[in-house]
C-alpha cells in the first residue's frame, strides 16, 4: 500500500500540460473539530479537489476508489450532481450492484419499518433516495415530498427535556451501518448529496450515560467514527473476543425493533422485551437472515474495522480459541451461542462505547453541493440533532446492497489476536 501524504493539497496526477493540471486530483485534511484528537484522527477523511465526482475518468476513479479504502470518509465541495451521476458513481465502487441497500421497495413492502418515514424515492432513479426535513416541492419528478428528519426524541428510551432542546442540547439519533441486515448484503459505500442546507445554531449532543461526555456539533451534522479505531482501541481480551465472533441479525430487523427503544448514546437498544415477536414481522426464511463478521476486512488497507450495527444484532456466535492459545484471560475461550439479548447488547455495548468518545467523533458540517462519499464497511455514522418544522432541508442518498458479504479476519489474524 502506498502511504499518501497530508500536505496542505497533494496533487495524485503530476501536471504534465495545462489541460492536465485542470484535471489533477488534490486531497487535503478534513477540517476536524477542536474537540477531536487530531493524533487519533489523522488520516481519516480527506477533502478532494480538482475532479468533478459524476465525470470521472477510469484513471481518476481508480485514485478516488484508493482514497476511500485508505481515508473512509472523501468530502468534495460545490458539486453539481444529478441523481444519475450519483448512482453511476456509487455503483462504480460495486459494479455488479443494482439495487437500493434496503432493496428497492425500501423497507420490505411494511410501513411498520422504523426507516419508512425517513426515504423517498427519486422516480426516475430508484436507487437514489431523497431524504431531509419539511416539504420539497416540484424536485426530481416528485410533486410533493415531506420530509423527516429523524430525532432521538421518536426512538430513544428517555429524551432530551423540552427546555433544554430550546437551549441547543440534543443527542445521537442511531449510530449504525447502511445495510438491510437481511437478505442483502450490505453496501461497500454510501453517497450524500447535500442539496438545501439550513443554517442555524450548534447544538451540544449530550450522551446521557452517566459519563457527562458532551459534544458540540454543527445543526444537523452526520456524525462519523472510524471501525478501525474501534478495533485498535480494544483491549487484548476485546480483541480476541471480536476476531472469533459473528453477529446474527434478527429477521427484518427495522421491523422487529420498530417498537424498542434505544439507549441514550444511540448505540444500541435498551432491553426491555420490546422487540416485535417473529411470528408477527412480514414472512422471513431463516436462511436469508445475515450472520456477518464482529471484525471486517479492508480489502485494500487489510486494516481490521469492528463494523456491527448494534440495534439490530440479535446473536453472537463465538469460535473458540485456536489451538495452542493462551487461555488465561480469554472470553468464551471454549466458543459459545449468546442468544441473550441483554448479554449480546452488553458485550457489543462494552466494545463500541468507546470509539464513539467526543474525542473521536467527526460530526460533518454540512454545506449546499457538498457530496460525501463513505466506506460503509469501514465506518459508523448517526444522524444528529433536530430541526425546526419550517427548516427545509433536502439531501441525496445512496448505496446499494452488495455483490458479496464482507470478509472478516483470516485464520492468521485470528491466532494474531486470539
Amino acid at each position: 500500500m502506498t502511504q499518501l501524504i497530508r500536505a496542505p493539497y497533494l496533487s495524485l496526477f503530476p501536471p504534465t500540460s495545462a489541460l492536465d493540471d485542470t484535471m489533477a486530483i488534490e486531497i487535503a485534511p478534513l477540517a476536524i473539530p477542536a474537540t477531536a484528537d487530531a493524533s487519533k484522527l489523522a488520516g481519516f477523511g480527506v477533502e478532494i479537489k480538482g475532479v468533478n465526482p459524476g465525470e470521472l475518468t477510469p484513471e481518476q476513479f481508480k485514485e478516488i476508489e484508493q482514497l476511500l479504502y485508505n481515508h473512509d470518509v472523501l468530502l468534495f465541495r460545490d458539486v453539481d450532481l444529478t441523481p444519475e451521476q450519483q448512482y453511476r458513481l456509487t455503483k462504480a465502487f460495486d459494479p455488479t450492484s443494482e439495487s437500493y441497500g434496503h432493496g428497492n421497495n425500501k423497507t420490505e413492502k411494511t410501513t411498520k419499518s422504523i426507516l419508512h418515514p425517513d426515504l423517498k424515492t427519486i422516480p426516475r432513479q430508484p436507487q437514489v433516495q431523497l431524504i431531509g426535513n419539511g416539504t420539497v416541492y416540484n424536485h426530481e419528478g416528485l410533486a410533493e415530498a415531506m420530509l423527516k428528519h429523524p430525532s432521538h426524541t421518536t426512538f430513544h428510551k428517555t429524551q432530551v427535556s423540552r427546555e433544554d432542546e430550546e437551549k441547543g442540547y440534543t443527542r445521537f439519533y442511531r449510530w449504525h451501518i447502511d445495510a438491510a441486515l437481511y437478505d442483502l448484503s450490505p453496501p461497500k459505500v454510501t453517497t450524500l448529496y447535500g442539496i438545501k442546507v439550513p443554517k442555524g445554531h450548534k447544538q451540544i449532543c449530550r450522551y446521557d450515560d452517566g459519563t457527562g461526555d458532551e459534544l458540540e456539533v454543527p445543526l444537523g451534522t452526520t456524525a462519523f467514527v472510524s471501525g478501525k479505531l474501534m478495533f485498535d482501541l480494544l483491549p487484548p481480551e476485546l480483541k480476541s473476543l471480536a476476531v472469533r465472533s459473528k453477529v446474527k441479525y434478527a429477521p427484518h430487523p427495522y421491523v422487529w425493533m420498530a417498537p424498542t427503544h434505544a439507549m441514550p448514546t444511540g448505540l444500541g437498544i435498551e432491553t426491555e422485551g420490546l422487540e416485535l415477536p417473529l411470528d408477527q414481522l412480514p414472512p422471513w426464511e431463516e436462511s436469508r437472515r445475515k450472520t456477518l463478521p464482529v471484525v471486517w476486512k479492508n480489502p485494500v488497507t487489510g486494516n481490521l474495522h469492528f463494523q456491527v450495527h448494534p440495534c439490530g444484532a440479535a446473536e453472537l456466535l463465538v469460535d473458540p480459541l485456536p489451538e495452542g492459545a493462551n487461555h488465561e484471560g480469554a472470553l468464551y475461550p471454549d466458543g459459545a451461542h449468546i442468544t441473550d439479548l441483554g448479554t449480546v447488547r452488553a458485550l457489543l455495548y462494552k466494545m463500541q462505547r468507546p470509539a464513539i468518545a467526543p474525542s473521536l467523533v467527526y460530526p460533518h458540517d454540512w454545506h449546499e453541493r457538498d457530496l460525501v462519499v463513505f466506506h460503509n464497511r469501514g465506518v459508523l455514522h448517526s444522524v444528529v440533532g433536530a430541526f425546526k418544522p419550517h427548516q427545509v432541508r433536502a439531501f441525496h442518498q445512496c448505496n446499494l446492497a452488495a455483490s458479496d458479504d464482507p470478509a472478516g479476519p483470516t485464520p492468521e489474524e485470528v491466532k494474531k489476536y486470539a
